[in-house]
């Protein structure tokens, strides 16, 4: 079952009855009140995680993957944030063979749709960057969707690429239950990283490229927001592929 139905086609779309319903003034209201649920799981803030890596003495470059609902969004937040250099749209959990759009649609691949993340560690660190994805990325309370999108492509997963990240993301995962921070136990899979496929090209900076999408309107654009709101030490305008 996918929200995306139409964009599935690689059309860009909406599904058709919806896409000719809506008025604008409809599309902003159904914006607002998905913005609502993306964050009615949180009963205050996320914390800080305690256990993290200090932030590197020089430049370099790390790599995270987050999965957490429809990559157009996971992409649109991650590419705003400070200390980030590339973010690529794609797929990790599955095998090389099956990783296309086509085929994972089909959720038979074991890929969720995922966004690798390279950053800086002087700027940013991985504690950090789980923050903003249990914050504002998504919601890790779902199992297996996202409101409307729905498969195990869509699941709430952390692929680690190292045993520092499998540490730090199991610690701040049980910080937050601890904490009580969701109304909802958290499904968050944290697993190893076997391998990450980029998606096709048109997937990449969708949401940018794409900014009347109604999907993006109503599902991705308030994240944007909510990131600037709620993070602006880390927030940083992007106007194109780094």
């Amino acid at each position: 079952m996918r929200f995306r139905t139409a964009k599935v086609n690689r059309k860009g779309g909406f599904p058709m009855k919806m896409y000719y319903v809506f008025p604008a003034l409809m599309l902003l209201a159904v914006a607002v009140f998905f913005s609502g649920r993306a964050r009615a799981a949180l009963k205050s803030p996320a914390p800080r995680a305690t256990l993290d890596a200090a932030i590197a003495a020089n430049p370099g470059r790390q790599t995270a993957v987050f999965a957490g609902g429809c990559f157009w969004g996971q992409q649109a937040v991650f590419e705003r944030i400070k200390g980030v250099v590339k973010t690529t749209a794609g797929y990790a959990g599955g095998s090389a063979s099956t990783a296309t759009y086509d085929q994972v649609t089909m959720e038979t691949t074991g890929h969720a749709e995922s966004v690798e993340v390279v950053y800086d560690p002087s700027k940013i660190t991985y504690g950090d960057l789980l923050r903003i994805f249990f914050s504002i990325a998504h919601d890790p309370t779902q199992l297996n969707r996202q409101d409307n999108d729905v498969g195990t492509s869509y699941r709430s997963a952390i692929f680690y690429t190292n045993d520092e990240q499998r540490r730090i993301a199991t610690a701040y995962i049980a910080q937050l239950e601890a904490a009580h921070v969701f109304g909802k136990p958290i499904v968050t899979e944290v697993t190893p990283l076997k391998g990450f496929y980029a998606g096709e090209d048109y997937h990449q900076d969708y949401a940018l490229k794409n900014p009347g999408n109604p999907y993006i309107l109503v599902c991705d654009r308030p994240k944007v927001e909510l990131l600037k709101k709620e993070f602006p030490d880390f927030y940083v305008e992007y106007n194109g592929r780094r």
